[in-house]
C-alpha cells in the first residue's frame, strides 16, 4: 500500500510538472504571438556630417522636421559608420566591416558587395517581411550584386554612387531622371529626393498584410550639388559659399521630405509601431568650406571630414522612434555608448524578433540594450579605416574605439570627452591604453585578411539578360572616369581588368562602346555641352574620338576587329570556356592611341 502510494504521489507531482510546462509554454507562445512585428524605414543620407543638422547646434542650417524627431526619439550621440559611402552601406548590410567584402573603395572594381555576404534586407525578407529601398544602393550594379538580387522586392536606385556616375542613367542631373526599377529603366519628374520620397510613401500605401522593411538611401546632398531653386535661395544671405548653400540646400529639401513622411506615418496611424531611423554615411563633404580667408560653416567642433580618420569623418547623427517599443525620448533621450553601422542588422534582428544566425563572422553585435533606460553596453573597440585602394593597406588611416577613447594612425591617442577637436596627442601618457588598443587593431587585421577577395562579375543571368560592365568597375591603379562628365572629355585611358567568369561554354558577342548605348551617340561623335545655371551643375562636351579598331581581351582569347565610328558601338564575337578571366576591352584611335572601351555590353548567343 505504501508503494502504491509513493507512485502515486510521483505520478501527481509529474502530471503537476507537465502541466506547469504546457501552461507556461502555452503563455509563452501567446505572448510571442501577441508580438506584432514592427515595421522599419531606415533613411541614410549620403555625405550629410554630424554638424549638419540643427538639433547638434548648427545655427545656420534649417532642419525644423528632423530636429522635431529628434526631441521625440532616442539618439545615439556615439555612433559610428565608415569614411565613405560603399563602406558605410556594406557595413550597414552585412554587420561586417568593408574590408571583410570588397566594399573597401567607391570605385575599381572594390564597391561590389560579395555574393556570400548575407545582407539585412535578405533576413528580413527571409523572415516574412516586404522589402524595399529607394534611392543610392553602390554595392553592384551587375546580377547577382543589385539590390533586387540581395533580398528587396522591390528596388528603385540610380546607377553606382551618385546620380550622373559612370553606371547611372545617361544625363541624368537630380530632376526628371531615369531610375532603375529592378533593373529596368524608368522615366520619373521631379527632383530626386522628392522621388524617392514619393515612391516609399506608395510604397507603404501598398503594404497592409505583412509588415515592411523600406530601405530610404538618400543621394543626397552628395555632389553634384543640384538643387532646387526655391530651397538654394533659403540660403541666399547666409555667411556660406556657394557650394555650401548648394548643400544646405538640398539638406532641407531632405528635411521637407522627413516632414512629408513622419504626416504620412501619423495620420496613417503606422507610425505608432514603425521603428523609424534617421541617421547618415559618413562626415561633411561640403559642410565646412572657406570665404575670404574664413571658416564658414559647422561641425560640432569635430575634427575632420568625410575620408578622415578622426571623428569628423565618422561620427553621424543616429535618432531611432519605435513609440510602441518604447524607444522615443520619454524612455531615453540619449546614450552615449560606443555603437556603429555594423552593429544594425544584430541589433535590429533582436528588436523585431527575427530568425537570424549569422552565416558569416560580425564585427558588430546586438546592441539592443542601450535603448532600455539605466542600460550600459560592455567595454568594447571596433575599427573604422579609409582604403580607397585597389587592396586593402594595414595600417592606412585607421581608428581604434573604445568608449571614449580614440587610436588614430597607430600613433595618435584621444579622449573625446574632454577634447572632442582631437587637438591633444595623449599617447605617452598612456602607454599601456595605446599598446591595448594597437594589439586589438593588430588582430582584428589578421582576421579581416582571411575574407579578403575581389567579387567576380558573371557573364551569364538567369534570363540571358546582357551583362553592361562599366569603367567604373575596372581594376585599375590609374584615374578612373568615375562620373560622365569625365566620361565626355575622354581623357582617362586607365588600363586594368575586370574580373569575370563565364559560367557556360559557347559564344559571346561583345558590343564596345564611347558612350552608353541609351545615349544614342556614335563612338566618333561630339556632343554640346550642357551649360551650368545657378541651381545645377552642367556638363562638359562629349569629345569625339577617331576610333579606327576595337579589341577584346578575356584571358588568352583576343579578337581584334575594325570599327565604324559612325555606329553606336563596335561588334565582337568570341567562343569562351567556363570559367574565371581577366577582361579589358580597348579602342585604336587614328593616331594609334589605346582608349579602354567605357561600356561593355555582353551576350551569350
Amino acid at each position: 500500500m505504501k508503494l502504491g502510494n509513493n507512485l502515486f504521489l510521483k505520478f501527481s507531482v509529474l502530471v503537476l510538472i507537465f502541466s506547469s510546462c504546457k501552461d507556461r509554454n502555452t503563455v509563452d507562445e501567446k505572448k510571442a504571438n501577441d508580438f506584432e512585428r514592427p515595421n522599419v524605414i531606415f533613411i541614410i543620407t549620403d555625405d550629410q556630417g554630424y554638424g549638419d543638422v540643427g538639433f547638434h547646434g548648427n545655427t545656420i542650417i534649417k532642419t525644423p522636421n528632423i530636429d522635431a524627431l529628434a526631441a521625440k526619439s532616442t539618439e545615439l550621440t556615439n555612433f559610428h559608420v565608415g569614411t565613405t559611402c560603399a563602406p558605410s552601406r556594406a557595413g550597414l548590410m552585412t554587420g561586417r566591416n568593408s574590408n571583410r567584402n570588397n566594399a573597401w573603395h567607391t570605385i575599381g572594381g572594390c564597391s561590389i558587395l560579395n555574393e556570400e555576404e548575407q545582407t539585412m534586407s535578405e533576413v528580413f525578407q527571409e523572415n516574412r517581411y516586404a522589402t524595399a529601398m529607394f534611392g543610392k544602393w553602390h554595392l553592384g550594379d551587375n546580377y547577382p550584386f543589385r539590390p533586387h538580387d540581395r533580398g528587396f522586392d522591390n528596388a528603385l536606385y540610380h546607377g553606382g554612387g551618385g546620380v550622373g556616375q559612370t553606371p547611372d542613367f545617361w544625363n541624368n542631373d537630380y530632376f526628371d531622371d531615369t531610375y532603375f526599377r529592378n533593373g529596368i529603366p524608368e522615366k520619373f519628374k521631379g527632383y530626386c529626393t522628392d522621388v524617392w520620397f514619393n515612391e516609399t510613401i506608395k510604397y507603404i500605401e501598398d503594404q497592409a498584410d505583412k509588415p515592411f522593411f523600406a530601405y530610404l538611401a538618400l543621394n543626397a546632398p552628395h555632389g553634384p550639388f543640384n538643387v532646387p531653386k526655391e530651397y538654394l535661395d533659403m540660403y541666399a544671405d547666409a555667411n556660406l559659399t556657394d557650394t555650401q548653400k548648394r548643400f544646405y540646400g538640398m539638406i532641407s529639401n531632405v528635411d521637407d521630405n522627413i516632414g512629408k513622411l513622419l504626416k504620412y506615418l501619423e495620420t496613417s496611424g503606422k507610425l505608432e509601431n514603425t521603428i523609424l531611423v534617421f541617421t547618415t554615411d559618413n562626415g561633411t563633404a561640403a559642410g565646412i568650406g572657406k570665404k575670404n580667408g574664413l571658416t564658414t560653416g559647422y561641425n560640432a567642433n569635430l575634427r575632420g571630414t568625410k575620408s578622415s580618420p578622426y571623428d569628423g569623418g565618422h561620427r553621424v547623427p543616429f535618432l531611432i522612434h519605435w513609440p510602441k517599443g518604447n524607444i522615443t525620448s520619454k524612455n531615453q533621450k540619449k546614450s552615449n555608448d560606443l555603437v556603429a553601422h555594423v552593429d544594425i542588422l544584430p541589433t535590429f534582428a533582436a528588436l523585431c524578433k527575427l530568425e537570424y544566425t549569422p552565416k558569416n563572422y560580425l564585427d558588430g553585435t546586438d546592441v539592443s540594450q542601450v535603448f532600455q533606460s539605466n542600460t550600459k553596453l560592455e567595454d568594447r573597440m571596433l575599427v573604422v579605416d579609409t582604403q580607397r585602394l585597389q587592396w586593402p593597406k594595414k595600417d592606412r588611416n585607421s581608428c581604434v574605439m573604445q568608449g571614449v577613447w580614440r587610436l588614430v594612425n597607430g600613433d595618435e591617442l584621444y579622449n573625446i570627452e574632454t577634447d572632442i577637436s582631437q587637438t591633444e596627442n595623449l599617447s605617452d601618457k598612456f602607454p599601456e591604453r595605446v599598446k591595448n588598443m594597437q594589439a586589438f587593431y593588430d588582430e582584428w587585421w589578421k582576421s579581416t585578411e582571411a575574407d579578403m577577395h575581389y567579387a567576380s562579375i558573371p557573364l551569364n543571368t538567369p534570363n540571358n539578360e546582357n551583362v553592361l560592365l562599366t569603367i567604373h568597375d575596372l581594376h585599375s591603379e590609374d584615374p578612373i572616369p568615375w562620373n560622365q562628365d569625365l566620361i565626355r572629355k575622354g581623357e582617362f585611358s586607365p588600363k586594368g581588368y575586370y574580373l569575370v567568369r563565364v559560367e557556360e561554354d559557347g559564344l559571346y558577342q561583345f558590343k564596345l562602346g564611347r558612350y552608353p548605348q541609351e545615349s544614342n551617340l556614335n563612338i566618333n561623335e561630339t556632343t554640346d555641352a550642357v551649360l551650368s545655371t545657378i541651381n545645377k551643375d552642367g556638363l562638359s562636351a562629349g569629345v569625339g574620338k577617331e576610333i579606327v579598331s576595337a579589341s577584346v581581351t578575356i584571358g588568352k582569347y583576343k579578337t581584334k576587329v575594325l570599327a565604324n565610328g559612325n555606329s553606336n558601338n563596335v561588334q565582337l564575337n568570341q567562343h569562351l570556356k567556363k570559367g574565371s578571366y581577366h577582361l579589358s576591352a580597348s579602342f585604336t584611335t587614328e593616331d594609334d592611341q589605346q582608349l579602354p572601351a567605357y561600356y561593355i555590353s555582353i551576350t551569350k548567343k
